[in-house]
């Protein structure tokens, strides 16, 4: 078999896989002709003889070829508990700070990205969004409240007295006890046409993209967090013609679907959402019954996998990824975790820890799967910053902290970031992190929002590391060596966030996964392929596979198959490391040794940097301060893809 024979095989059986059999012969016969004709020969090519090659191997090309990086999940001084705390920056100066300009930040202290984002998403509060705004302006209406009245005298009263004010806040909105006067419907849509068009103003297709969104702020029970952040497809002319939902509305995911669902039949339009911190949720944000603790259905599940296609994997309030006491096998796991309550730091009771985690999610989803038809749980993954004073700022050496009590100052470390009574949060527990990197075909809203529909997203907790994971049967050693794994794994496989169905006889999935470093931060230590599946009696596994690792020629797994730590080059004094260990670029090809045909099952690619410092690190040396020992000063940044999953069947 020719060369053009073997590359149209592959391409051939990639189609069959991903659009069904009708569809793949029209669109092979067309690729034929796209890929592999001159483009002034192609209409003549089939009376002339055979159809000649293109010799650039870029022409016809279609799938998305530069990772785009961004922020669903910041909030500006018009969250109620952004502004209320302190925050001066709107959403204008939010996205030219993410476009890369410099400004000054709610402390006066000038601040910019070391590069500009590509997207951003200003996700204030749909509760109350810019009625602190209103309320430190001296709105008359406001302060006839008397519980308004002290919020705002407590505000003008200093750091610590606003910090303790937008606890009360949150703590109201947990309980349903927020002042009428602040639920005004037309304040609310007022406020929501200006977040528009200042999203209007800054989008700019193909140089950034201002996408529209809110966050439904749900802490049911009391402090269980089940906040969802609304993404919008579309522009102001759609999103202007409903006012976004509140938790004064319903404090039940199940009603923002509906919510949704109408809006999209009134207005034509699309919209997903992304829960975040499973961890601060006790239990309930990927519970096995409805909200309400009633048996799931296979609407229920539909629904979801709907509307929620990706989960915010990593924020400043910690990692939702995995728990050690879920995933002892996983030496990585106990990493930024905020795992003490929910979000009013009510104590966390046993069993709760399995319904908050992704990974636990995603294996629950494969029982759910055999038993409703529909995984609800099949998400992709993203992180975001979470920050509360318009600074998509997350790098460890430029960390702004998530309210503006957090902005660089000696004593930050040691803060009480959130306090409910007796409980306490200290400020080194903030994570600074994340950012998601979009496979998009376009820096467009249309083309990033479809990305994120599609699940092809990934997760880093900062560094801007390209990731690529691919998935299918006949990728093979070679693979590994192309210059661009892209071509080949859109070729004979499938991106993250796909599925995979029957494996043919014979054969088990096999992988592609390339990951190059930062170039601005650390070496790669590894990549690991994560793997959940659902054995014949219903019961749910995990096994963590080191695929590929830095320094390969002098660190190999032991007899026991556990890679040695890849080594630490941190220097405690300066706040710096050197890339002397780990490698810049890692690739491999991976193939299940374990596979299974019969057992439903989904694999993600997880990357690992060296050790580097920690922001607390860089405040030390930079504020000179001492700080208990306890405090954290390095860490291991990561990355996490969406997953791909397998289905048995023909």
């Amino acid at each position: 078999m020719g060369a053009m024979e073997t590359t149209m095989t592959a391409m051939t059986q990639s189609l069959f896989r991903s659009v069904g059999l009708a569809s793949a012969c029209a669109a092979a016969a067309s690729l034929a002709v796209a890929v592999f004709a001159y483009p002034a020969a192609a209409a003549e090519a089939t009376a002339a003889g055979p159809t000649p090659r293109i010799y650039s191997p870029y022409a016809g090309r279609s799938y998305p070829t530069r990772v785009l990086w961004g922020d669903q999940h910041l909030h500006s001084s018009w969250s109620a508990d952004a502004g209320g705390a302190g925050a001066t920056l709107d959403p204008e100066a939010a996205l030219r700070f993410a476009r890369g300009e410099q400004v000054v930040s709610s402390t006066g202290q000038p601040v910019r990205l070391s590069r500009p984002l590509d997207w951003l998403v200003v996700a204030d509060h749909s509760d109350g969004m810019g009625v602190i705004n209103e309320l430190l302006r001296g709105n008359p209406q406001l302060l006839a409240e008397p519980v308004v009245r002290r919020w705002y005298d407590m505000m003008k009263g200093g750091r610590e007295q606003a910090k303790a004010a937008v606890m009360e806040i949150i703590e109201a909105q947990s309980n349903n006890r927020i002042p009428a006067v602040m639920k005004d419907p037309a304040l609310a849509m007022t406020v929501w046409q200006k977040s528009t068009a200042i999203m209007e103003k800054y989008n700019e297709p193909g140089r950034f993209t201002a996408l529209i969104g809110y966050e439904w702020t749900s802490n049911a029970g009391g402090g269980n967090n089940l906040h969802r952040n609304v993404i919008y497809r579309d522009g102001k002319s759609r999103a202007d013609q409903v006012v976004p939902m509140t938790t004064f509305d319903s404090e039940n995911p199940e009603q923002l679907w509906d919510w949704m669902r109408a809006w999209e039949m009134k207005t034509g339009g699309r919209l997903l959402a992304i829960p975040h911190n499973g961890n601060l949720s006790n239990g309930r944000m990927f519970a096995m019954t409805t909200f309400d603790g009633q048996p799931l259905s296979p609407e229920w599940a539909r629904t979801r996998a709907n509307y929620e296609p990706l989960v915010e994997f990593w924020q400043v309030k910690g990692a939702s990824e995995a728990h050690p006491s879920l995933s002892p096998a996983d030496e990585f796991a106990d990493w930024e975790l905020w795992d003490r309550g929910n979000l009013a730091l009510v104590p966390k009771q046993p069993g709760m820890f399995q319904f908050e985690y992704a990974r636990e999610a995603l294996k629950n989803g494969l029982a759910l799967q055999a038993r409703l038809g529909t995984n609800p749980f099949k998400f992709g993954a993203v992180a975001g910053s979470d920050a509360h004073n318009g600074l998509s700022a997350i790098e460890e050496n430029n960390f702004f902290g998530k309210f503006v009590s957090g902005e660089p100052r000696p004593d930050r470390w040691n803060e009480d970031a959130m306090k409910q009574g007796d409980r306490v949060v200290k400020g080194y527990e903030m994570s600074a992190a994340g950012w998601t990197g979009v496979w998009a075909t376009a820096n467009t809203r249309e083309a990033i929002w479809d990305a994120m529909m599609r699940r092809e997203t990934y997760a880093t907790s900062g560094p801007r590391m390209s990731v690529r994971f691919f998935g299918g049967f006949d990728f093979i050693a070679q693979d590994a060596a192309a210059h661009d794994a892209a071509t080949v794994g859109y070729a004979k496989g499938v991106p993250m966030g796909s599925d995979l169905g029957g494996a043919p006889a014979g054969k088990a999935p096999v992988f592609l996964v390339a990951a190059s470093k930062d170039p601005i931060g650390g070496n790669l230590d590894r990549i690991q392929i994560v793997k959940g599946w659902l054995d014949a009696s219903g019961n749910t596994h995990e096994k963590i596979y080191d695929v590929a690792w830095g320094d390969s020629n002098r660190r190999n797994p032991s007899a026991n198959g556990k890679l040695p730590p890849v080594g630490n080059t941190v220097d405690l004094e300066t706040a710096t490391f050197r890339n002397t260990i780990g490698d810049a670029e890692l690739i491999t090809v991976w193939k299940d040794p374990d596979f299974n045909a019969s057992q439903a099952a989904f694999y993600y690619a997880r990357v690992l940097e060296i050790p580097t410092p920690r922001w607390t690190l860089y405040d030390a040396v930079r504020l000179g301060v001492k700080m208990d020992a306890k405090v954290p000063r390095i860490t291991q940044e990561r990355a996490v893809t969406s997953p791909i999953w397998y289905s048995p069947g023909p």
